[in-house]
């Protein structure tokens, strides 16, 4: 039977055909009823749809009344994102946890209020229900991480007493709680498919309550919990840059929809984790890993740039990789001139690369990071610049601190519950209407015919 499941019916197959060939929209009537496919305009404009306090992202500045393109800003609650990863950095501490407060709370913790937000992150990692790691995330282990979790969030909604309750302290309890506990429903999650799918041996660590979320990531996932102190921060740094990027993003976007329908917290965080768990969102990072390694096979020598060009060329033109015709890695829906995820990740990556012997790797990222540009600029016809976004980097640097692939876009969300918790409680407070937008009816209207009169 089980088998039968994932079993392809020929009479799938048929009904697929109709639905191909009914269910095509003529591409001219967007146009004809201005339609702004995506919630974007012609030029890539996100509509707008609401309001937020969490975070904004600049990309451009306003000369004489056009829109003129800038280097990439991205401020949470105001913060400049650079300003707050440089005074981490700086004061040698891990931020994660300062940065959920931030998002939250809208201001920075004192150091009283952050040790105490601190010890209720480390409280809520042991509260993790008894046995739930033996019957739920390691029976029927998926291959799909972003699954385990989105099964595992659904299935602690029968464990909460108070799981209907959308008071704003009722849902700040349970946000807190499972962005304390996202680590350990990823990693376990990953563990059980590596023991029963890959056989290999299976490892549960306990989450040491003086960790920050980054250390306890590692802690958890290797078997002998060893880790470098660089090896922390940077996986840190990368908690930080992924942890918000406005309310117009897919996964963010989504929380504010399904919020907005008065639903419970499981139901929404799920919701959120399908969005980002998307080849087009989340798992954008693992395609330019494995574009990176179809490169390294591909190309003989890599420090030629013209054998490098010559493969983005043929990226372009569908001739290279998965045919599709991109660049993963560059471009972004926002940011024209600059990233500036990215830019705090490339001086971390070169350091890391250094401590790991892999520079020769490191300089084929930069210098596609350099070729890209030009060579989309020559092949497409583009409304604005494009440069590396922080999926580009962020593959590399995972991949350099050995975790594996299917933990990559899970990482992901272990930092973005932070802005989706944010956005949640943003949206209930603040009693927003229903979101329902308008989608425009061009079916053509037929007659009812009778079942023995059909075709």
């Amino acid at each position: 039977m089980a088998e039968y499941f994932s079993e392809m019916a020929p009479e799938v197959q048929e009904f697929a055909k109709i639905c191909k060939q009914n269910a095509v929209i003529n591409p001219e009537l967007y146009s004809k009823y201005d339609v702004k496919r995506g919630l974007r305009d012609v030029s890539g404009k996100g509509v707008l749809t609401g309001l937020t306090e969490v975070s904004e992202i600049r990309s451009y500045t306003i000369v004489d009344h056009d829109m003129i393109p800038c280097e990439g800003k991205l401020y949470f609650q105001g913060i400049d994102i650079e300003e707050l990863t440089a005074g981490f950095l700086k004061e040698d501490r891990f931020g994660f946890e300062e940065t959920a407060y931030l998002l939250i709370f809208g201001e920075l913790p004192n150091k009283e209020q952050a040790d105490k937000f601190k010890k209720l992150l480390a409280n809520y990692r042991s509260v993790l229900p008894t046995s739930f790691v033996r019957d739920i995330i390691l029976k029927a282990p998926s291959a799909d991480m972003m699954n385990t979790l989105a099964r595992s969030v659904l299935t602690l909604y029968s464990y909460d007493d108070c799981a209907d309750d959308t008071s704003v302290e009722n849902v700040l309890r349970q946000c807190l709680q499972l962005i304390a506990l996202f680590p350990m429903l990823a990693v376990y999650g990953y563990q059980a498919y590596s023991h029963y799918q890959r056989g290999n041996s299976l490892f549960i660590h306990q989450p040491v309550e003086e960790y920050s979320t980054a250390e306890n990531i590692l802690h958890l996932l290797r078997p002998d919990s060893k880790f470098t102190k660089l090896e922390a921060k940077i996986l840190d740094i990368a908690l930080i840059i992924h942890a918000e990027h406005g309310g117009g993003n897919n996964s963010t976007f989504t929380t504010h929809v399904v919020t907005s329908s008065g639903t419970d917290t499981y139901s929404v965080i799920a919701a959120s984790l399908g969005s980002l768990k998307g080849p087009k969102h989340g798992g954008a990072n693992i395609k330019v890993v494995r574009m990176f390694d179809d490169m390294k096979k591909q190309v003989s020598d890599w420090t030629n740039e013209e054998e490098v060009k010559q493969y983005l060329c043929d990226l372009l033109n569908k001739r290279a990789f998965d045919k599709k015709g991109l660049i993963y890695g560059m471009g972004h829906a926002v940011y024209s001139i600059s990233d500036p995820r990215a830019e705090i990740f490339k001086g971390l990556v070169h350091d890391l690369a250094q401590e790991k012997g892999r520079m020769e790797e490191f300089n084929l990222y930069a210098m596609v990071e350099r070729l890209a540009p030009e060579v989309i600029a020559k092949e497409r016809k583009i409304y604005k610049g494009v440069s590396a976004n922080v999926d580009f980097y962020s593959g590399f640097v995972y991949s350099m601190l050995d975790l594996p692939p299917e933990l990559y876009t899970p990482i992901f969300a272990i930092a973005r519950i932070a802005g989706w918790s944010a956005h949640r409680i943003e949206e209930i407070i603040n009693e927003g209407k229903i979101i329902r937008p308008a989608y425009k009816a061009v079916a053509k209207h037929k007659s009812y015919v009778p079942l023995d009169d059909r075709e």
